[in-house]
């Protein structure tokens, strides 16, 4: 059995409750590769750490703020830890050539990334431009008919 690091000190519960979910929610992300407990109790309960936190936190931001599905959320999060490895790789002594690699790479998910945004917020705009169609619409028909009752 693994046991649980020592910053792993949250109970399923409690991150549910501060991350606004059901405990069920939590157990579906880790299903999904989106979270994982930094360990277990020995008595097999999950715990987290304030990294696992910070990340179902991330997730329901995702979520809420910029409305993504959790297909999406699993690639973002996986850039994200990329990114994460990427950066801790950096700092240590690499040679200049294996740090070039490592700046492509970044470059590469952060481009990817930020391609996946710009066609989301696409598809956010053209569906504001419907709805302000739409009340153009609302309005015009209200005009008309206040019109042709006075009429």
């Amino acid at each position: 059995m693994i046991e649980a690091r020592a910053d792993a000190r949250y109970r399923i519960g409690e991150v549910a409750e501060q991350a606004g979910v059901s405990t069920r929610t939590l157990r579906y992300y880790e299903e999904l590769g989106l979270v994982s407990p930094a360990g277990h109790s020995p008595g097999g309960a999950r715990r987290y750490s304030d990294d696992d936190l910070a990340r179902v936190l991330r997730i329901r931001e995702l979520q809420q703020l910029v409305g993504f599905n959790l297909d999406e959320i699993k690639t973002i999060v996986a850039a994200e830890r990329r990114l994460e490895e990427i950066r801790t790789e950096f700092r240590a002594d690499r040679s200049p050539e294996r740090k070039r690699q490592m700046i492509a790479e970044a470059r590469e998910i952060n481009d990817r990334l930020r391609a996946e945004m710009r066609e989301k917020q696409s598809r956010l705009e053209t569906f504001l431009a419907d709805l302000d169609a739409r009340a153009r619409l609302i309005r015009r028909r209200a005009k008309e008919l206040d019109a042709a009752e006075h009429a």
